[in-house]
């Protein structure tokens, strides 16, 4: 396997949104005197690619190889191929990407230094010898995809379709020779993650006329791209417009642009021309989709058949790992919102969403770490992503927002909160795979990102930069009100202390220094905002009372009033949640653990606003970005303001507290012995029966537990290689005495 570093393009200048370009194609004969036994491409497609050999599609997946800052990574993709004696061809299909999007101006992928027109290296072999690389004897030609844009969407000609072009006998002589093009920064590397598919096929469930076309509606709010099976006349234009909303009849796309007086020109469209066939059948290629509901424009009413469109669900070939049922049917809907919002934001990597921005936020990733990891088999993929975190560290240690990033993310849109991904996901990977592999591979980065840390305190030997407890129930994303410092604080107190437990697993004698700094905090914590056993009043809010609760700042004597000085702040705001995403992540592990299970419960299901129950009864299907109040049986905030995001997944650690604290399932806890079990059940009045299972270690393990005449029945399903340890069975209230500190400390 070789990397080549020559690229080559069609054209040294790029598309804008303005004056767009078409995708190119690429093509270069050969010939063999003999099949060789062997044989291989190693491809680096920027932005993405789609490979043909002699006429077939051997792409790996869709939007290959991967989504990258090219300046930090060039991301190669392997193939075993077969060429045969005779002629060959090769055929590559370039999207834009990341490398040239105009529509990420937001987050300035538009000025991105590493900005180019599309462009490839390539390398085939035989025999374990190179037979050559991508060079100007590859010949180029416009494709139908006359625009593309990651986030934009793609608009197709038919009529410039060149029929057979993969193919060994097409005609390429009117081709011109491919270009030299610059070669970029980024160190060459192969992907080492699951490829994205189309996971499922979906038919919609409503066709409804509205003024100017169309509505198809289907079940889910999901992400992936529509399948569009016409027939009709040549030069017709089929517009599709994808949303998670419809206002009054008609598709509101408000929810999901910056721009929300009207929504712009490229914004999850898809532009479809006919060549006016019997049957035509289109797919984008290089762009995807969140959405629930398409606009069609520009078909006939004999053409708005229901099968017409498809919905083709995407997302990374990720396997579901855990599995949680209940009595409680809202547990189970939101168990089942939960997973859909991870694996249609898991797109190589953990986005925020699949519509907005498609960005790799740290920060939703580090509070969804622990639920991500107990539902799916994401290590893999999480470990891949981390390669890419760590490349877009700094030298002095400091993290972007997001990763991939051209350079935003630096001065906003960091700090502890969301820089601490790379420890959060670090631990559970291992936690839940039994592999310190990943350890090995980010404690260097860790440790570098904790050193900048210290290098940010202030005047009181505290923390308070960047973001803090994100999109607060009943406010906007930034209008939060515990204090940055607390926040930011207490989440270093928590990765020092992980970041000790893996230095522990791997004998690493760095652990104590991370201990350490844990204990400085925690004094000068406890120094400034604890008194008589309770955060001073000033600063006693939900997130901050639960998150001093889990990270271990009360000492065992103060636990009893600490827990009661959060359970008066509850009550003082009506009984209802009133948290940001740090508060949403420790809020029910605090109650639970503490003996308020049956409150936990409460705040997640009543029907008033704001709770996940009342999400559920505006028809949510995945997890929202906000917990707003809304108009009666209306997706629109009371005050006029226009909603967010329905899909995210930075609330979905509920899904990790029903199999961890409800059903009591417990693995490897505190990084100590991976064959450990714990099982420690909570079981709330109102649940009769649960049940969780992980398949871990090769082998399934499962807890389940049912309310009978005589007690709580709790059976395990583990394999003798594991040693289980079974706690009693948990209701009422107590407040945890014996082992508190630890006991309450594991629930992260």
């Amino acid at each position: 396997m070789r990397f080549s570093n020559c690229f080559i393009q069609r054209q040294k200048r790029y598309g804008t949104e303005e004056q767009p370009l078409p995708a190119p194609m690429f093509r270069r004969k050969f010939t063999l005197s003999a099949a060789p036994e062997s044989a291989a491409i190693t491809i680096c497609g920027l932005g993405f690619y789609r490979l043909y050999v002699n006429g077939h599609e051997i792409t790996k997946g869709f939007l290959a190889p991967y989504v990258s800052n090219p300046d930090e990574v060039l991301c190669y993709d392997t193939y075993t191929v077969n060429f045969e004696a005779g002629e060959n061809v090769i055929a590559v299909l370039l999207g834009n990407g990341l490398l040239n999007n105009p529509c990420g101006s937001i987050w300035d992928f538009d000025t991105a230094p590493y900005r180019d027109a599309p462009k490839f290296a390539l390398c085939a072999e035989a025999d374990g010898k190179v037979l050559f690389c991508a060079d100007e004897r590859f010949v180029s030609s416009d494709s139908p995809i006359i625009f593309d844009d990651y986030r934009g969407g793609e608009q197709y000609d038919a009529r410039l379709e060149q029929p057979g072009w993969t193919d060994i006998e097409f005609d390429d002589s009117e081709w011109r020779p491919a270009v030299y093009a610059v070669i970029p920064k980024g160190k060459p590397h192969i992907v080492d993650c699951e490829p994205l598919i189309v996971a499922e096929e979906r038919e919609p469930v409503s066709v409804t006329p509205t003024e100017g076309g169309y509505i198809y509606s289907f079940r889910y709010n999901d992400a992936g791209v529509c399948r569009l099976s016409i027939r009709g006349k040549r030069g017709q234009v089929v517009r599709l417009t994808h949303g998670e909303v419809v206002l009054d009849g008609r598709l509101d796309m408000t929810n999901i642009t910056f721009q929300r007086s009207e929504c712009p020109k490229h914004t999850q469209n898809v532009v479809y021309i006919l060549k006016g066939e019997e049957c035509e059948c289109y797919v984008p290629s290089f762009t995807y989709f969140g959405f629930q509901h398409v606009f069609v424009q520009g078909i006939t009413p004999e053409q708005a058949t229901p099968e017409l469109l498809t919905y083709l669900v995407i997302h990374s070939d990720i396997r579901e790992a855990g599995r949680f049922e209940c009595s409680d049917e809202v547990f189970n809907r939101l168990s089942e919102n939960t997973r859909r919002s991870t694996l249609s934001n898991f797109y190589y990597y953990l986005t925020d969403c699949p519509h907005r921005e498609k960005n790799g936020w740290l920060g939703d990733a580090a509070v969804s770490a622990e639920h991500v990891m107990l539902n799916l088999h994401a290590g893999r993929s999480l470990r891949e992503w981390l390669f890419h975190v760590r490349q877009a560290q700094w030298e002095d240690g400091r993290l972007p927002g997001i990763v991939p990033t051209s350079g935003w993310g630096i001065e906003w849109g960091n700090g502890p909160g969301w820089d601490t991904a790379i420890v959060q996901l670090t631990y559970y990977i291992a936690k839940y795979t039994a592999n310190t592999d990943v350890i090995h591979e980010n404690l260097d980065a860790i440790f570098r990102y904790l050193a900048y840390a210290r290098s940010r305190e202030n005047a009181d030997g505290l923390l308070a930069f960047g973001l803090g407890d994100w999109c607060q129930t009943g406010r906007d994303s930034s209008e939060y009100e515990t204090e940055l410092e607390v926040t930011d604080t207490l989440i270093i107190m928590e990765a020092c202390e992980k970041t000790a437990r893996m230095c522990a697993a791997v004998g690493d004698g760095r652990g104590a220094e991370a201990d350490a700094y844990r204990s400085v905090l925690r004094k000068r914590f406890r120094r400034k905002y604890v008194a008589g056993g309770r955060l001073l009043e000033k600063y006693a809010t939900q997130t901050a009372l639960a998150m001093s609760v889990c990270c271990g700042v009360f000492e065992e004597s103060e636990l009893a009033a600490a827990v009661r000085q959060l359970l008066s702040r509850i009550h003082a705001d009506g009984d209802r949640m009133n948290v940001g995403i740090f508060g949403g992540r420790t809020l029910f592990r605090a109650l639970s653990r503490c003996g308020y299970v049956d409150l936990a419960c409460k705040l997640i299901e009543q029907p008033d606003f704001p709770s996940y129950a009342y999400q559920l009864s505006y028809g949510a299907t995945t997890l929202w970005e906000d917990f707003r109040e809304l108009l009666p049986g209306r997706l629109q905030i009371k005050n006029g303001r226009k909603i967010n995001s329905l899909n995210h997944h930075f609330w979905g650690d509920i899904s990790a507290w029903f199999m961890r604290d409800i059903a009591g399932l417990r693995i490897n806890p505190g990084l100590k012995d991976p064959l450990y079990i714990e099982i420690r059940p909570i079981c709330p009045a109102h649940i009769d029966y649960a049940r969780a299972e992980r398949d871990y270690l090769g082998e399934k393990i499962a807890v389940e537990w049912r309310r009978t005449p005589t007690g709580i029945k709790v059976n395990v399903t583990a394999s003798d290689k594991f040693r289980v340890r079974r706690f009693p069975a948990q209701t009422g209230i107590h407040v945890i005495r014996e082992e508190s500190k630890q006991t309450v400390r594991e629930t992260r």
